[in-house]
């Protein structure tokens, strides 16, 4: 669903009244909730009332305004559940609904008016939406500036945005972070997590998960999450590396486990694929620095032909160590790593745990300056 890709949530909801040591009652969850608000300066069109269900909306009732602009609806649900309303196809509303009632009021004259009360769990959701668009402008921004930089051949600043890139990405996983925290609760944060990368934040998103299943049992979106998350668990940060055992070029076999001692990137990639090429330079050039110091790179190519496979290893002047049973997608070691897109990358210490994922360029250089410097 949209910005919905991955929803998961937090722990129990204290709610504390302002100016006391009171603590608010959660509404008990009855299966119905009221929709209900005022429209004024109305155009042309239906109001329309959505669900998310996956990576879709999916209308499910047109609600009836009355000649003063108000309308109410009675909605059924099972459970925690995302919305949305279509204000004449001109506005759209998200709303996460699940205990308490919902009152939407806009005038169409005003495109400041929105207001949306009664919902704790919808003003959750606004506050994930808003800082979905804020990232989004940034990024929008990086990738004009970088493309400027491609253009012109201007190396130091390609460099000095992907920079800048990690810098966001890393700061926008902390508000992200930081936002869920602060949402007592709500399953809103849903939403939230979705702007996450659980190959990176798999132990942050897990704990979210468990607290989510034990608040709502049995909610068909926890219990997709939750076998998401199983797939992942084996490969996840700080786990063994699963064992891969290739043949080499001459056809000798190979063991990820025969580097146990060292630092290895366990690179996945391809004779065919342009990104993999390109990042080639930079590996290269940070395997010979330090090596020395106990860096391996453990190349596994996802090549279909023997000699562009080989043909790509000494144009790009790849030292380290090469395997490949040459079988594309269908390889034994990238069904085992669940990969389906390259290149990707694992980093593995010398205990042979995994400690961090996809790093290419600029990641790649601080992690290696980290562990060695």
């Amino acid at each position: 669903m949209t910005k919905f890709n991955y929803v998961f949530l937090l722990a129990a909801l204290l709610l504390v009244a302002a100016c006391s040591n009171e603590v608010k009652e959660e509404a008990v969850f009855d299966g119905e909730v009221i929709i209900s608000g005022k429209l004024k300066n109305t155009p042309e069109g239906v109001l329309i009332l959505s669900r998310y269900t996956d990576n879709s909306v999916e209308p499910i009732d047109t609600l009836s305004l009355q000649d003063n602009g108000k309308f109410e609806y009675n909605l059924s649900l099972e459970g925690p559940t995302f919305y949305e309303l279509d204000l004449f196809g001109v506005k759209q509303v998200r709303l996460a609904l699940y205990n308490e009632d919902v009152t939407v009021n806009y005038d169409f004259d005003d495109e400041e008016s929105l207001a949306v009360s009664g919902s704790f769990d919808t003003e959750q959701v606004s506050k994930v939406d808003q800082l979905a668009d804020d990232y989004q402008e940034q990024i929008n921004q990086l990738n004009s500036d970088y493309y400027e930089a491609l253009s012109a051949k201007d190396e130091a600043a390609v460099k000095s945005i992907q920079e800048k890139a990690l810098t966001l990405e890393s700061d926008h996983s902390a508000k992200v972070k930081s936002t869920i925290d602060g949402m007592n609760g709500s399953f809103a944060a849903l939403a939230a997590v979705g702007m996450l990368n659980p190959r990176n934040d798999f132990s942050y998103i897990d704990s979210l998960v468990t607290e989510l299943d034990q608040k709502y049992p049995e909610t068909k979106m926890i219990v997709a999450l939750k076998q998401q998350l199983d797939e992942m668990r084996a490969l996840s940060i700080g786990q063994p590396a699963p064992e891969i055992t290739l043949p080499n070029p001459e056809g000798e076999e190979v063991k990820l486990s025969d580097f146990k001692g060292k630092y290895v990137l366990i690179d996945f990639w391809a004779a065919w694929c342009k990104p993999c090429r390109e990042e080639n330079p930079n590996v290269v050039r940070l395997y010979n620095e330090y090596n020395a110091e106990g860096f391996e790179v453990f190349g596994v190519s996802l090549d279909r032909s023997k000699d562009a496979w080989v043909k790509a290893i000494e144009e790009d002047n790849l030292t380290w160590t090469h395997v490949s049973d040459l079988k594309y997608f269908n390889s034994e070691a990238a069904a085992t790593y669940k990969i389906n897109a390259i290149p990707a990358t694992y980093m593995i210490d010398p205990e042979g745990k995994i400690i961090a994922k996809d790093l290419r360029g600029p990641a790649l250089e601080n992690k290696l300056k980290e562990i060695f410097e």
